[in-house]
């Protein structure tokens, strides 16, 4: 038997505080805000100007292509990100791994802002490019994880839903900040932002990272780690290493979590980055105006911000699996509706559509925080869950937008890419329902009863 176990099998239970919670919810949502924001910018600047600025030799959708490309050798390197910071934050807390993987986004970003262009370096501009990119995809990948074991580790099972929803909050506000910029330096078109425009949202990181250190740095350690991990230091199973843990005995529930996150993370940038490029290039897609269409992704990227609570709310009350399946559906049977009718004469119905689709998609972004953390148990479940959700989005997220692309230009229509969204859908779906769920004894608020379809969090049991 584990360490976890053991400290599972009788620990004192602590007593719940809110305001803890909400101080260790804040300190995740600032910080993934921050870096999806950084994380969103490079995606934005990838589907309107690294195509002419990085790739200029090529003709314009094999220059987004290759500029799609470079975007996904960030989702190629969260993995490997989340296997070195969730070896921290399984060895030496949550906090840690989190502080470092701001410093470490906040270096890359900035220095992208910083990189010469083809036109000065020549080939060495987008190798240097891929290489803060992978930058980037380590940091991030060490990110989520431990921002949403920082949320629900603080909060007893009944309320895991809503404070789970602080760190997905990070997703739509991060995207908010780096859509609005960008919307803000095309209100002219794109000629400012070609001639050195685009370097400004890169280095308007390094303010924000200055604020989500000092705010990070001050958050306490989760009831969790103290308890479960950390006071089972000194054990045999403390001192192996969390990755052969995770492998050992969460390989299943960590290909389960891979096959949960298609429409999340792919299916969110199918209908954000894919869609920025589909709508605003005028010689494979439909010519809508760049600052109209970025503006339209603001206004939903907001309606998506404020639905986050509720839905986090909505979780505890009807189930967190329940909630997301609903959202699930939901978005197929919208996909459709929303990509036929993008049409530079549909501007309000484009608005609104887009809209309700990612408030909708929402649905099962914000569920998934709760829903995976409570996949795997406590003594490897920063490794256990990072990795899987990184090995999904290098699989799915990173390579949805080259996809859609690719198939576009295959087929010529835009129904090869609902297609591909229904598709990822489907699976979430089966996946959903095979995803185990395990309940934490920490606090005093936690019954016996089971809620979520959740099981009690026994080693014994989840090994």
């Amino acid at each position: 038997m584990s360490g976890a176990s053991k400290a599972n099998a009788g620990p004192q239970r602590q007593t719940f505080s809110h305001r803890r919670a909400l101080r260790a919810g804040s300190a995740s949502f600032v910080g993934t805000s921050i870096e999806f924001y950084d994380f969103y910018i490079f995606a934005t600047a990838a589907a309107i100007v690294f195509g002419p600025l990085f790739f200029p030799e090529a003709d314009p959708l094999m220059g987004v292509l290759f500029s799609f490309a470079t975007y996904a050798v960030g989702f190629l390197f969260r993995p490997i990100g989340g296997i070195l910071f969730g070896h921290v934050g399984d060895k030496y807390g949550r906090r840690q791994s989190l502080v470092i993987t701001l410093l470490l986004m906040g270096g890359a970003t900035v220095a992208v802002g910083l990189l010469p262009t083809y036109e000065t370096a020549g080939v060495w501009a987008p190798i240097l490019l891929v290489i803060l990119r992978a930058a980037q995809g380590i940091a991030v990948g060490g990110e989520w994880g431990g921002a949403v074991l920082m949320s629900t580790e603080n909060a007893p099972e009944k309320f895991k839903g809503f404070y789970g929803a602080f760190p997905q909050m990070g997703n739509p506000m991060g995207a908010l900040l780096a859509s609005g910029v960008f919307a803000m330096l095309t209100v002219n078109g794109t000629d400012f932002l070609l001639s050195g425009g685009w370097r400004i949202p890169f280095l308007l990181s390094i303010v924000l990272i200055g604020v989500g250190f000092w705010v990070r740095f001050r958050v306490e350690e989760t009831p969790v780690f103290e308890q479960d991990v950390a006071g089972a230091s000194g054990t045999t199973a403390h001192n192996e290493l969390p990755l052969k843990v995770a492998l050992r005995h969460n390989w299943k529930a960590i290909l389960i979590g891979m096959g949960l996150i298609p429409v999340s993370t792919g299916g969110y940038y199918l209908v954000t980055t894919f869609a920025t490029s589909y709508a605003t290039e005028p010689t494979f897609g439909v010519g809508i105006d760049a600052n109209l269409f970025l503006n339209i992704l603001s206004v939903a990227a907001l309606a998506e911000l404020i639905s986050s609570l509720f839905i986090g709310v909505a979780a505890d009350r009807i189930g967190r699996k329940r909630t997301m399946f609903i959202a699930l559906v939901s978005t197929s049977l919208l996909a459709a509706p929303m990509f036929l009718t993008m049409d530079p004469n549909n501007a309000v119905l484009m608005f609104i559509l887009f809209s309700v689709f990612r408030v909708l998609m929402n649905g099962t972004w914000v569920p998934m925080a709760s829903i995976m953390s409570q996949m795997f148990t406590a003594d490897a479940r920063q490794t256990s869950l990072s990795f899987s959700y990184n090995l999904g989005n290098a699989l799915f997220a990173g390579f949805a937008p080259v996809t859609a692309t690719a198939l576009f230009n295959w087929t010529g229509s835009i129904w090869s890419v609902i297609v591909f969204y229904i598709a990822m859908a489907v699976l979430s779906m089966i996946c959903l329902s095979f995803a185990p769920q395990i309940r934490d004894h920490v606090f005093d608020t936690d019954g016996d009863e089971e809620e979520n379809g959740s099981k009690p969090s026994l080693a014994s049991e989840a090994h």
